[in-house]
């Protein structure tokens, strides 16, 4: 009994190494190739081919804009309206501070503009609702035309009047602005014998008011 107690229950596992060719619990190795001297310079080659390609293309880049500019063409990019830009505009940074009030006056001028146009297709649209007239409302769309126009004959050559101090460009802006006021006088009086279809408010106005009368 007691030489059967004796015996070490354990002595099999006690007599087994863990760490016997290189334990059981690891794997099969895995060679990981590592690049040689020479794929390593073939890619550095490569590295230094793209760096002096960008290079060079910067260069290239640069050298148009050089050129452009010596050649009085700036470029420009499209900034204005924020939400939708459509022109290039930037008083604060181009024009000079003791020409940037006169610029803004001429800014708020165009815009002036846009809004007055707007205000008369609102109008005949009034007139087409209440006396039938639709001629003068599709005729008073055409006037949108005047915003672009008004933007490209004279406030554009002003704003790069006061940019280059280009005596050609301010030149134009006074014929081009010159018409532009005439124009404007008619509008607001809208003499029948020019406006004979009642295309704008004020004669649009005195239209409505007449077929109220009528009515």
């Amino acid at each position: 009994m007691a030489g059967r107690y004796n015996e070490n229950p354990f002595a099999e596992e006690a007599n087994v190494n863990p760490f016997a060719n290189g334990g059981a619990a690891r794997g099969p190795t895995v060679n990981i190739p590592l690049d040689s001297s020479k794929d390593l310079k073939k890619k550095e080659k490569e590295l230094q081919v793209r760096e002096a390609d960008l290079i060079r293309r910067e260069q290239e880049v640069k050298r148009r804009e050089e050129a452009l500019a010596g050649a009085g063409v700036v470029l420009e990019k499209r900034n204005w309206p924020p939400f939708l830009p459509i022109i290039h505009h930037d008083i604060a940074n181009e024009i000079p501070i003791h020409l940037q009030k006169i610029q803004y006056v001429a800014f708020t001028t165009l815009l002036g503009l846009a809004g007055c146009i707007i205000w008369n297709i609102i109008a005949t649209a009034g007139v087409w609702f209440k006396a039938g007239d639709v001629g003068a409302f599709f005729l008073s769309l055409l006037y949108l035309l005047g915003i672009p126009a008004a933007y490209s004959l004279w406030y554009r050559p002003l704003y790069r009047a006061m940019r280059t101090d280009s005596a050609l460009n301010f030149g134009w802006f006074f014929l081009s602005y010159a018409i532009h006021i005439v124009f404007c006088v008619l509008a607001a009086v809208a003499p029948p014998f020019v406006f004979r279809d009642r295309s704008m408010a004020y004669s649009t106005s005195l239209a409505l008011d007449s077929s109220l009368l009528k009515q």
